[in-house]
């Protein structure tokens, strides 16, 4: 799709002055400034995240009430369950959570629920095979807020449930009736920072546990899997949370556990980690387990007693990772099909048995492409489980709330949600979201835009500014690595196409100054742009320092470009 172009206006003056005061570009400044952080004082924070920027644990509602029972537990000699999630975010917290206990002398075991038979959230059948097993409480990680009956059973059968999770609470019913529920984004908690991932509530509970017994000094090294589970579940690297990641990612390269060794190398990561490399590489093969029905293998894998063992489950996960690209681009393609003839405001497509573990994936690459609000259904024995992703500010959980009647259960927040529902019940809803989309959008311009923070000339571009903005790291949710927009480049040649899908041009400005730029699927995303040799350009893009081999230099990746009305002779 075409794209708006909005180019951040700044106030150079304020820029000019921070950059005296910190001694940065004027660039750097006017991007501190657009972010929030216009005083040297927040500047500096931003810049240098360190452990003093994570806040007291005790400040979450729950967590007394959840750490006082687990303390009992632990002097008893009680089984404990952790329940996670079967996501990237559950499967580290439970990681995370298992191994702060078992330093404490707690003795534990886990459940990762089946995403395909059990589904989402707590069930009563696995708390009570838990009862069974001798476990006397259950600590849920990243899951639970919505888990009514669950809690009901588990206070009926003096079986204690903590509930730990970030999602929100029902609007209507509040928090299931649980010992203690711990999280940040329900009613009444007024902890300073509500956009902890699951694994950083697991986290804050392991640190509050840890220091009760004088044990603070360990509590950094749970940074590292605390940042690989905020990162890959996409959670705004702002406040506490780029404090957590950003001190964990320097961890990283010196872990001794075996797993996560195991699979930075079936990843391809070397001796440095970026967010990128989370995002992209380790993130995806965590995700991968949970959503090709390989859950506990996670856990296992971070768990490994040697190396051996550790790359045998990394490369299982690496596999699955694969299988899991192909089964996407399959169903990515047919819901696009589909989504095709849909002229409406919020899409909504289904598909006999689809692979329920890439429906999210799917949803969120239409409704990229399509600029729409999308669920995409899949249907077995008239049950249809949806995933759903939205599009700009439209919350997408209200508009599930405006037609909650018709679904047997659902949940999620303003960007994604997760649903299922009787098939015959499919048509209905997705008129009545149609029409609440509808509504929504009726004033707003529904073209997709690029927001761009700054216009930046030949001369300025190159490794010096790139290093500059490298202080900005780590980029993702809430913190986006920097777009920047750059006119009078011409292509010099045909563009190279790399893997069928992605795009190498080779551009320069009016002087000859070269530049690299990769278009990330530029064969399918470049439809409608001239590519032409010769053709002169605007280009807006992310900048990189690409290092092979020891040796460095600049790319640029292409976000957008347009064709600039005069042409190279």
């Amino acid at each position: 799709m075409y794209k708006k172009w909005t180019v951040r206006k700044h106030d150079h003056n304020a820029a000019a002055a921070l950059a005296a005061e910190l001694n940065v570009s004027k660039l750097a400044a006017a991007l501190l400034i657009a972010r929030g952080f216009e005083t040297p004082e927040k500047a500096s924070q931003f810049i240098n995240p360190s452990q003093q920027h994570i806040h007291d644990p005790s400040l979450l509602l729950g967590m007394t009430e959840a750490a006082d029972r687990i303390e009992k537990a632990i002097s008893d000699g009680e089984k404990i369950l952790i329940w996670g999630d079967y996501d990237v975010d559950g499967t580290t917290g439970t990681v995370l959570l298992r191994s702060a206990l078992k330093l404490l002398g707690g003795a534990t075991s886990f459940h990762i629920p089946d995403r395909f038979s059990e589904g989402y959230g707590v069930n009563i059948p696995g708390l009570e095979k838990a009862r069974l097993d001798g476990c006397s409480l259950a600590i849920t990680v990243d899951c639970g807020i919505r888990s009514f009956e669950p809690a009901r059973w588990a206070k009926e059968n003096g079986f204690d449930l903590i509930i730990t999770d970030h999602h929100l609470s029902d609007p209507v019913n509040g928090n299931p009736d649980a010992f203690a529920v711990v999280n940040p984004n329900q009613p009444g908690c007024c902890y300073p920072d509500k956009n902890l991932a699951g694994v950083g509530v697991a986290f804050k509970l392991a640190h509050e546990l840890l220091r009760r017994r004088g044990k603070d000094h360990l509590v950094p090294a749970f940074l590292k899997i605390a940042a690989i589970g905020t990162v890959a579940d996409i959670m705004k690297l702002i406040g506490e949370n780029r404090a957590i990641v950003a001190i964990g990612l320097k961890d990283v390269p010196r872990t001794k556990n075996f797993g996560l060794r195991a699979l930075m190398e079936a990843a391809g990561c070397d001796s440095e980690m970026t967010s990128m490399d989370i995002g992209f590489r380790i993130g995806p093969r965590i995700n991968a387990a949970g959503r090709m029905d390989l859950g506990r293998a996670v856990i296992e894998l971070f768990e490994a007693e040697n190396f051996s063992q550790a790359r045998r489950l990394a490369e299982m996960l690496d596999s699955r990772n694969r299988e899991r690209q192909q089964v996407q681009q399959k169903v990515t393609a047919d819901a696009l099909f589909q989504a095709a003839d849909e002229d409406r405001s919020f899409i909504v497509v289904t598909g006999e048995k689809w692979h329920r573990g890439v429906i999210g994936l799917a949803a969120s690459r239409v409704a990229e492409k399509l600029g729409r609000p999308t669920i995409v259904f899949s249907i077995e024995n008239g049950i249809a489980h949806g995933s759903g992703r939205s599009v700009g500010n439209y919350h997408l959980l209200d508009a599930l709330e405006s037609c909650s009647g018709l679904f047997e259960q659902f949940g999620g927040h303003a960007a994604a949600a997760g649903m299922t529902i009787k098939s015959e019940n499919i048509d209905e809803l997705s008129r009545q979201l149609n029409a609440h989309a509808a509504a929504a959008f009726a004033d707003l311009d529904m073209t997709p835009e690029l927001l761009i923070d700054a216009s930046v000339s030949t001369e300025t571009l190159d490794l010096k500014m790139v290093r500059e903005i490298a202080k900005f790291e780590p980029f993702g949710a809430g913190n986006p690595r920097p777009v920047f927009m750059t006119r009078g480049l011409f292509i010099t040649g045909p563009p190279r196409v790399m893997k069928e899908k992605h795009l190498k041009l080779i551009l320069s400005d009016e002087r000859g100054k070269r530049f690299e730029a990769v278009w990330w699927d530029g064969v399918e995303r470049s439809t409608g742009r001239t590519l032409d040799a010769g053709s002169c350009i605007e280009l807006a893009y992310t900048a990189e320092e690409n290092v092979w081999q020891g040796s460095s230099r600049l790319q640029l990746i292409v976000e957008d470009l347009r064709e600039e009305n005069s042409i190279r002779a």
